[in-house]
């Protein structure tokens, strides 16, 4: 009897033990978004698809997605007092997700941006500026969509800035607008800023004719170092007067690019363009990518998001095309826009206007679109977060 008793005790303690690992906890929700972030990896390392997001992003799937016991995050009942998950307070990863929650880790983001930013192009052509700011047609036009279908406006506001490709922005208006959307807006932004290669160029070339794409533009004329200094100090008090709710993305961005451009802070410009921003990603990419928990990503509403997501990306950039074709009836032929820039007014630097270099090339291997494009790319980062201010002046 004893020797029974022994062996019932150890079934029981090994049937426990059992209990509390993830096998036994491990559903098929787990499994797909474990794919999904495997799938991440892959395109990161294989197909070299914004490496820098999406291995931090991926890994914080898989992290996100190893099931404990009692691990949902609405009723936590966890008789061993464990502090794992990103939901549960007071848990490691929850206090590196409080910067994400709280809009801390994009406008530090930004301040890297501004750091490494090079606004000459833009500065050299200033018309180049009205592209990123028709590229932002996207985000409105998304806005429209999702309140049409059943989200409230703060949430089509939210969903809405995917379409300027510009993941800290979309975290940003999210943390601040719908945090219950976060994960989903987070992914879905950083997904299409990864895929620009892939999804622009066929919009590209079917909306633009060969004539169009061989346009060669003027080269850029040199800016003086006053101008650069200037820039960040008048762009920040021009549209942060115009729209004050885009204080800590705008202010941020050009004060990392006066830090660059003023030639006396260079180890302050340095910190912020390498060191900083690069922890920083870190700590969003895994972060964003672990607060994916199967019972909390995989809704109707995420595909909607994803979806939503692809529409106002395509109208994005077909924005930022056509808006060229058109100005371009305005210009005399000595000053065409090569229309394979207009891609490049969405936010995604400088991706967007590799595609641009990369398509022109296709048709004129001597016709280097570059320069030109980084003009209406960098104007995008600031028309992102100028719609980002406007929606939350309107819906916050």
């Amino acid at each position: 009897m004893e020797q029974v008793g022994f062996f019932d005790f150890i079934l029981q303690q090994m049937t426990e033990f059992f209990g509390y690992t993830s096998f036994a906890n491990f559903t098929w929700g787990h499994f797909t978004m474990i794919v999904i972030g495997l799938i991440f990896i892959y395109l990161a390392i294989a197909k070299d698809y914004e490496p820098l997001l999406l291995i931090p992003i991926g890994f914080g799937i898989i992290i996100g997605n190893i099931p404990f016991f009692n691990s949902t995050h609405t009723l936590i009942t966890d008789p061993l007092n464990l502090k794992i998950g990103i939901y549960q307070s007071g848990s490691v990863l929850n206090y590196l997700y409080f910067g994400v929650i709280q809009g801390v880790y994009p406008p530090l983001i930004f301040l890297g941006i501004g750091a490494m930013t090079d606004f000459s192009s833009l500065l050299s052509n200033p018309k180049l500026m009205l592209i990123g700011a028709a590229a932002q047609i996207g985000i409105f036009g998304a806005y429209i969509a999702a309140n049409y279908i059943g989200f409230s406006a703060a949430e089509a506001g939210a969903i809405g800035i995917i379409g300027g490709a510009d993941g800290p922005t979309a975290i940003f208006l999210s943390s601040k607008l719908a945090p219950h959307l976060m994960g989903a807006i987070a992914i879905s932004a950083y997904s299409y800023m990864a895929l620009v290669p892939v999804i622009q160029p066929p919009i590209m070339r079917l909306l633009t004719t060969k004539k169009e794409r061989l346009i060669r533009m003027k080269p850029p004329r040199a800016v003086g170092k006053t101008e650069k200094i200037l820039f960040p100090i008048l762009g920040l008090l021009l549209t942060c007067f115009i729209v004050p709710s885009g204080l800590p993305l705008l202010g941020m961005l050009f004060f990392g690019n006066l830090l660059k451009e003023s030639g006396v802070t260079k180890r302050l410009a340095v910190t912020a363009s390498g060191p900083l921003i690069d922890i920083v990603t870190i700590l969003i990419g895994l972060t964003v990518g672990a607060s994916t928990q199967a019972d909390v990503f995989l809704k109707v509403e995420s595909i909607g998001i994803f979806a939503l997501g692809a529409v106002s990306f395509v109208v994005a950039t077909t924005g930022g095309v056509l808006f060229v074709k058109i100005f371009n009836l305005l210009l005399k032929p000595g000053n065409k826009i090569n229309p394979l820039i207009g891609n490049a007014g969405v936010s995604a630097v400088p991706d967007s206007a590799r595609v641009s270099q990369m398509i022109g090339l296709e048709y004129d291997k001597t016709n280097h679109l570059l320069m030109h494009a980084m003009g209406p790319n960098v104007a995008g980062v600031i028309g992102s977060a100028v719609a980002a201010g406007i929606m939350l002046s309107f819906l916050y």
